[in-house]
């Protein structure tokens, strides 16, 4: 249900992406993916086929009163429903995401319930929103109390990791990755801009964004799944490398184990395929710095050098030597 007009003028939209494996030794297809992600009867599962194979689940909504987390210390409490969707990518790939919308301001005075459900997915402070603040206490994290979005998340992809479909095998082992987004709205005439991507954790990144009003809020939604699904397949591959001992005398068995990566991975980078074009800029200023693509060329080049290595027939001493 679409909220009643004059009620989505939102200042700052935000929200957390929880990226993983799927635990299946084989890919879902999208029939297989169209049911695991089948959150709500009334609603089906979208898929298609290109630029890759994707399903994604309808939304649904988490009612929350409780106070909004702020960098300055500022206690403003926020009454509304939070949206939560996943995706699967190749069959492969899954992610959960949970976020919301809020205005600058709300009513002084909590609503009946019923004002809430019918504004899905806005969150109204009472009162003023101090939205930067905001916007850097969700980056920072929740406190006790206040509203987290990581957790809704993980909740679904916790309850989705469990579904009977799956086999709880793995063809490699990884770890999930978190990405923490905020995104409060653009100067008027300004485009869509990246203020700041930070590996704040091992496996925890905080994105601030800027957008144009015009932009719709399931857009800016797809471009952080985007962005995590790619830090993701990046940070993997690395970690795979980095325990290959590539260069090492036991090089075959080194290559051996790399084979995941070439069956399950290289495929699947595709930055910015199914992103919004009046978001593309967000994706080129990534491109430039850190370099997303440039590193993962440079990774996917070792692992074919190392191939073309080991399929060269040198005699044994050669390959041993130091």
């Amino acid at each position: 249900m679409s909220a009643p007009a004059g009620t989505t003028d939102a200042v700052l939209t935000c929200g957390e992406v929880r990226t993983c494996l799927l635990p299946c030794l084989q890919p879902l297809d999208l029939r297989a993916a169209a049911h695991l992600l089948r959150l709500r009867p009334d609603e089906r599962v979208r898929t298609s086929e290109r630029p890759n194979v994707h399903a994604l689940s309808p939304e649904t909504l988490t009612g929350v009163d409780c106070r909004l987390p702020t960098s300055n210390g500022v206690k403003t409490r926020a009454v509304g429903t939070v949206t939560a969707r996943a995706a699967l990518t190749e069959g492969r790939v899954l992610q959960t995401t949970a976020y919301m919308r809020a205005p600058a301001a709300g009513p002084d005075r909590r609503r009946p319930w019923g004002h809430y459900l019918v504004r899905s997915g806005i969150v109204e402070p009472l009162g003023r929103m101090p939205a930067q603040a905001v916007a850097e206490g969700v980056l920072t994290g929740a406190g006790d109390g206040e509203l987290d979005l990581g957790l809704i998340a993980d909740g679904l992809i916790t309850r989705l990791l469990r579904h009977p479909l799956l086999d709880q095998k793995v063809p490699f082992t990884s770890r999930h990755t978190r990405l923490r987004w905020a995104a409060l709205r653009a100067p008027e005439g300004e485009g869509a801009a990246l203020v700041r991507f930070v590996l704040a954790e091992e496996d925890l990144r905080a994105v601030e964004l800027r957008v144009p009003a015009t932009v719709e809020p399931s857009a800016v939604v797809g471009l952080c799944e985007d962005l995590a699904l790619h830090d993701w397949l990046l940070t993997t591959l690395v970690r795979m490398l980095d325990g290959s001992r590539l260069g090492s005398p036991d090089g075959p068995a080194a290559v051996l184990a790399l084979r995941p990566a070439v069956s399950h991975l290289l495929h699947l980078w595709m930055p910015g395929a199914r992103v919004d074009p009046d978001l593309a800029s967000v994706w080129e200023v990534l491109e430039r710095r850190p370099g997303f693509s440039r590193q993962w060329r440079t990774q996917v080049q070792r692992i074919r050098d190392q191939l073309a290595l080991q399929a060269i027939p040198l005699p044994h001493e050669a390959l041993t030597a130091r």
